[in-house]
């Protein structure tokens, strides 16, 4: 499963959130988390001369991309809202490549104020499934996020969180498991 951290913007609370989830999954043991942070695949505006479904990937960030994606059996989409609206960085991300994410299930842990991030985890949806990807109901949003960091900016999270965190993952791995024929094949 690739946590993906869906901001790249300079200061941005993503890593913070990721990297707490990642050691949650661990524990939870049904995955064997990877950090993915799309910032560090270094993705232009989509720049591939070729249609994604045809894998002709040119450029090496595309490569790196696609084996990270590829790789993975499930995702957690670790999401800002922008603008009410998810982060231009994920639907630049998923944009770039086709077949990769097909079969794989997803879920979205989203940010932000008031909305805790509902709006963006609602507009990915849409995305996702035009290529391929299963997004369950199940997620996490984190309402006024500033206020579960505490002074030195580290993830408390409260016991809701980590009891929807449980139930995410707990579904997230019953629609890997199911649509692993679909992968296979």
């Amino acid at each position: 499963m690739n946590v993906i951290i869906g901001s790249t913007r300079p200061g941005r609370a993503g890593p913070v959130f990721a990297k707490w989830l990642d050691g949650f999954a661990r524990e939870h043991g049904k995955f064997e988390p990877v950090l993915t942070d799309i910032a560090a695949f270094n993705l232009p505006l989509l720049d591939e001369p070729h249609h994604p479904k045809l894998a002709k990937y040119e450029k090496d960030h595309t490569k790196a991309w696609s084996k990270a994606i590829d790789a993975a059996d499930a995702f957690v989409f670790v999401a800002p809202e922008y603008n009410y609206f998810v982060a231009p960085a994920i639907v630049n991300a998923v944009a770039y490549l086709s077949r990769e994410w097909k079969y794989k299930p997803a879920a979205t842990f989203s940010y932000g104020g008031v909305s805790g991030g509902l709006r963006a985890a609602q507009a990915v949806k849409p995305l996702l499934t035009a290529v391929g990807v299963m997004p369950i109901p199940e997620g996490v949003a984190l309402h006024a996020y500033q206020k579960l960091l505490d002074e030195d900016g580290a993830f408390e999270p409260s016991e809701q969180v980590l009891g929807g965190s449980r139930t995410m993952l707990d579904e997230l791995f019953r629609w890997s498991e199911a649509l692993k024929p679909l992968r296979a094949g």
